[in-house]
């Protein structure tokens, strides 16, 4: 497992370097995205801002999540693009999941959905956790959302 407080100052270099603006839209993580964001060295530079929107019908009326599931590709969709208009990013991640330990929508605990809005071209993937922990499920989710933006960012 790595370290979200370095895997963020790799986001933070990367993101400051080529002069991009992130935003995070965070359902399943509640903001420690987020926060491991905004801790990270120079954040002013580059970090909008987010968006936890963790309840339903925040989803569906401030993010446009289209009528149906919310841990679906078409919700953390809705989300990114959303979000990166609101914020005005150029790259926004949103992510939302059933944490466990009971389902949600249907999606057996530890399913995550994540979805990222590069300038404007957004693609969605969805992960299954082993452990249908909490604890583990928001781990697992904070990594790969640092993950996946340093990847986009290149880094």
């Amino acid at each position: 497992m790595e370290d979200p407080e370095e895997l963020a100052k790799a986001v933070s270099e990367v993101a400051s370097k080529e002069g991009r603006r992130l935003a995070i839209v965070e359902s399943l993580t509640g903001g420690l995205v987020c926060s491991d964001l905004a801790a990270s060295p120079g954040s002013s530079e580059w970090f909008r801002g987010g968006v936890v929107a963790y309840d339903r019908s925040t989803k569906h009326g401030a993010l446009g999540v289209p009528d149906g599931p919310v841990v679906s590709e078409p919700a953390v969709r809705a989300m990114a693009d959303k979000a990166a208009d609101l914020l005005g990013a150029d790259l926004t991640l949103a992510v939302s999941g059933a944490g466990g330990p009971e389902p949600q929508d249907d999606q057996p605990p530890g399913t995550i959905w994540f979805a990222i809005n590069d300038r404007g071209d957004t693609e969605a993937w969805m992960e299954q956790t082993e452990s249908d922990d909490p604890q583990d499920v928001l781990r697992h989710t904070r990594e790969r959302s640092l993950q996946a933006l340093l990847k986009h960012l290149g880094g």
